[in-house]
């Protein structure tokens, strides 16, 4: 006898922006099940300030299970294995097996290689925490070095990919640099280079050219040596080899160039359009219609005919989207399509240095550096992070330091 449901059972699959807001949004209504590897979500707008020794690592991160307090939305740390379509479950990495009458996949994005042989090997990624403090911690043992050695020896660090990441972290690099790591050994600071390496004609190429070509000079002025037209053949250990026969030595090379659908879409054997799960425009997964993709692993087109961006707002909006769906489906209501609502792009280049577009509006310097600040501590998640955040963000500011100079990795 098949049971009869007051409400329907959904399984999320990622605690990433879209996965969290589509849990609480269907909390009221269904009995929800949240999956992700770690039992933590990572703000990773804010994850390169860690690399930079900006913030803390832990103000960053926030805990699932505070998240859902109170929602009644269950958590199972784990990783999907394998899907069973005929009985509708699916298989944990914990040996658990989650039954479902939908399942929404939001399991985000990983870093993208495009082909270039030696980035996994030889670059550093920023997608996670660990990966954060791993950057930091290389960039301050090759600082300790320089203040060991004293003498010509450089420290070269280069940032490949012109996007809002790349530009954000060259910039605090080099605030780095000429703040806090000057005033603790300034023959060490004055022998560090900072690179940034863009295969396209300019930086911040979904930007307008205007403040493409500002974000360029205040980098500039910044002490940035910005590349363009330069695009990556192969990294090397110590060495990036450029298409056109040059080499850039660089002892720490990060690579922030772009991002691709999470592979466990592949493993899950549902159906691909590039790297991202392809879905009809009401975000069903096509072929699969009780299975749903939203974030950066929904593989769905704007109405420029283009995949929409792997950014927080696309999944933000596509987890409220996804519950709304999922409402009509239970009071017997058609599907919607998605249309997404582009509230503008942002990125800091510095302390009173931005650029905010929306639409044909347009800000730059201290408004718009003031607006980055306030936008992304609204979407921090937790108290404590908010204001731990705002008091490394105040000493920074008020001290030209920055107090997470630490190594705290592996070694």
């Amino acid at each position: 006898m098949q049971r009869k449901l007051e409400k329907p059972r959904v399984v999320i699959l990622g605690a990433g922006f879209g996965g969290l807001t589509a849990a609480k949004a269907m909390a009221e209504f269904a009995e929800v099940t949240l999956v992700d590897r770690h039992n933590f979500q990572t703000f990773l707008p804010l994850l390169y300030q860690v690399s930079t020794a900006g913030l803390a690592a832990d103000h960053v991160a926030h805990p699932v299970r505070g998240a859902l307090r109170k929602t009644g939305v269950a958590f199972r740390m784990g990783s999907p294995i394998s899907v069973d379509h005929k009985n509708k479950t699916i298989k944990l990495d914990s040996s658990e097996t989650l039954a479902f009458d939908h399942c929404v996949i939001a399991l985000g994005s990983v870093t993208a290689d495009f082909g270039v042989p030696g980035v996994h090997e030889n670059a550093l990624g920023m997608k996670s925490v660990h990966e954060a403090i791993t950057i930091r911690a290389e960039v301050m043992r090759r600082f300790e070095d320089l203040c060991r050695f004293e003498d010509e020896s450089m420290l070269s660090i280069a940032v490949v990919g012109g996007g809002p990441t790349g530009v954000e972290m060259a910039g605090a690099f080099a605030e780095l640099v000429r703040g806090p790591l000057k005033n603790d050994q300034a023959h060490a600071a004055a022998h560090i280079n900072i690179y940034l390496i863009e295969a396209g004609p300019r930086l911040l190429p979904s930007f307008s050219e205007s403040l493409s070509a500002r974000t360029k000079r205040d980098l500039e002025k910044l002490g940035v040596e910005v590349r363009l037209n330069t695009a990556v053949a192969q990294i090397k250990s110590r060495v990036i080899e450029i298409k056109d026969g040059e080499s850039i030595q660089a002892q720490v090379i990060i690579w922030a160039a772009g991002v691709q659908g999470e592979p466990t879409a592949a493993r899950l054997n549902l159906p691909l359009v590039n790297s991202r799960i392809d879905v009809e425009q009401s975000l069903q997964v096509k072929n699969y219609p009780y299975m749903w993709a939203i974030g950066d692993i929904a593989g769905i087109k704007g109405k420029d005919g283009r995949f929409l961006p792997m950014v927080a707002p696309v999944a933000l909006q596509q987890g409220k989207f996804v519950a709304q769906q999922l409402r009509r489906i239970i009071k017997n209501q058609p599907l919607l399509p998605f249309a997404y609502r582009d509230k503008g792009s942002m990125a800091t280049i510095g302390r009173h240095k931005a650029v905010v577009e929306v639409k044909s509006f347009k800000l730059v310097g201290i408004p718009a550096w003031y607006a980055w600040l306030f936008l992304h501590l609204f979407y921090l998640l937790g108290g404590r992070n908010k204001i731990g955040t705002v008091a490394d963000w105040t000493w920074n500011y008020l001290t030209f330091d920055r107090g997470n100079r630490h190594i705290m990795d592996s070694m």
